[in-house]
């Protein structure tokens, strides 16, 4: 998870929400990272798991991710969710939870849904409060601004 809040911070520099994420396998070797990158590329699907789960399928040379585990600083919203079942991760663990968009368990379960075919083993609130003040202090300036 400290992997992932360090590419949280980075992300604020390129003027994107500070959110990060790993992708690691199950000896916990890293296979793809990502931080939110919408700003820089211009893609509204480039948020940091998709980056790291493009990543981690590059790195394998294979879409199925079976036996890794995603690591990401804020909850996924419905487009990462969906991502995380279809690439067939084991486990999905974050940080802080996301009141208005969360798609693990806050506002949906998108990956704990039982018409799925695929269900992610799911660990929320690591080190929550570290994961959150990147974000606290982002959205702190934008209303500033």
């Amino acid at each position: 998870m400290h992997q992932a809040i360090r590419l949280a911070r980075e992300a604020v520099g390129a003027g994107d929400v500070p959110v990060g994420a790993v992708v690691v396998d199950a000896d916990g070797a890293v296979l793809g990272t990502g931080a939110n990158a919408r700003e820089v590329s211009g893609d509204p699907s480039a948020h940091a798991e998709i980056v790291a789960l493009r990543a981690a399928a590059e790195q394998t040379g294979t879409w199925r991710l079976s036996g890794t585990t995603l690591v990401v600083t804020l909850e996924p919203c419905v487009m990462c969710a969906g991502a995380l079942v279809q690439a067939r991760l084991d486990r999905v663990v974050f940080g802080a939870d996301d009141p208005k968009a969360g798609a693990v368990g806050s506002v949906w379960d998108m990956v704990r849904d039982p018409r799925n075919l695929h269900r992610p083993e799911v660990l929320r609130g690591v080190l929550a409060q570290e994961c959150a003040e990147p974000l606290r202090a982002f959205f702190s300036q934008q209303r500033r601004d």
